[in-house]
């Protein structure tokens, strides 16, 4: 049976993401030892092993020679000719592919890599780089269970990762979570901004914005029920402040506008998949 600890990881793309990958793979015992970045930014790949250790190249091919896991973490619109150009390494070694980039279907990559490569498609987010991501998974009938739970080994390394059952739901995750740290970076921004309106000094109105959001998903995490409609009631006093603030929040649409985004989000990830899924 295959341990973190034994794993050998291979990993295309050196950006935040798999920073995040890294950091959390290395934390929880993986050596650095057995992980390999590609990527053609050199500076960057300096920057991998001065801070975590890693091996590093800039020929993808030589990176997945003995991988158990090649993690894809480039943009869609890059990611059909890197993985073509792995096909021969793919299917002499058949390691596990994850796909850690936005909108691209398993079948697209499946047909890339060619036959016999088990892929699975995972959509982690930003806190992933502290060890707080939230992390969908989603494979097909064709992935075995070892497969399977390999993925989840991996991406548990960045936090909490669980599986959807189907496809298009990874599009949802994409909405929820993969794009959702922005949605509460921006309310915690436009609460500063209207602090400093208020007469506010613009560093306190930052800490203490930035403080309260890191506060409240501290509390919610440390919750074993996740209720959030019970959360929000318990500091919502009937006429006071919080509730003169939800209330102004209803009067102007805050909850469709929500859903609009979580919308357009969902959508965005599609049309990615048509546009760069294709052939």
């Amino acid at each position: 049976m295959t341990t973190l600890h034994t794993l050998r990881v291979a990993l295309i793309g050196g950006g935040n993401m798999g920073r995040g990958l890294l950091g959390g793979l290395i934390a929880r015992g993986l050596p650095a030892s057995q992980i390999t970045v590609a990527d053609l930014y050199e500076a960057g790949l300096e920057a991998l092993v001065r801070d975590f250790g890693v091996r590093t190249t800039t020929d993808n091919l030589v990176a997945i020679q003995d991988a158990d896991v090649v993690v894809l973490a480039v943009k869609p619109q890059q990611m059909r000719p890197v993985v073509e150009a792995l096909r021969p390494q793919l299917a002499a070694n058949r390691p596990l592919l994850l796909s850690v980039a936005a909108g691209l279907r398993v079948g697209d990559l499946a047909r890339w890599a060619g036959a016999g490569v088990s892929v699975v498609r995972a959509m982690p987010n930003r806190p992933a780089l502290v060890g707080a991501g939230a992390t969908g998974l989603y494979a097909d009938a064709n992935v075995p269970v070892a497969q399977r739970e390999l993925a989840s080994l991996v991406m548990a390394a960045t936090g909490l990762a669980v599986w959807v059952e189907e496809e298009v739901q990874i599009d949802t995750v994409t909405a929820l979570s993969g794009s959702g740290p922005a949605y509460f970076f921006r309310l915690a921004e436009l609460m500063a901004e209207a602090a400093v309106a208020q007469g506010m000094d613009p560093a306190v109105a930052r800490a203490l914005a930035a403080k309260t959001l890191a506060g409240a998903g501290q509390l919610v995490a440390a919750e074993r029920d996740d209720d959030l409609a019970r959360m929000r009631a318990e500091v919502t006093s009937k006429g006071g402040t919080t509730a003169a603030a939800l209330a102004r929040f209803e009067e102007c649409g805050f909850g469709d506008t929500v859903r609009s985004a979580m919308d357009a989000a969902a959508n965005r990830s599609r049309e990615l998949a048509d546009e760069f899924g294709k052939g």
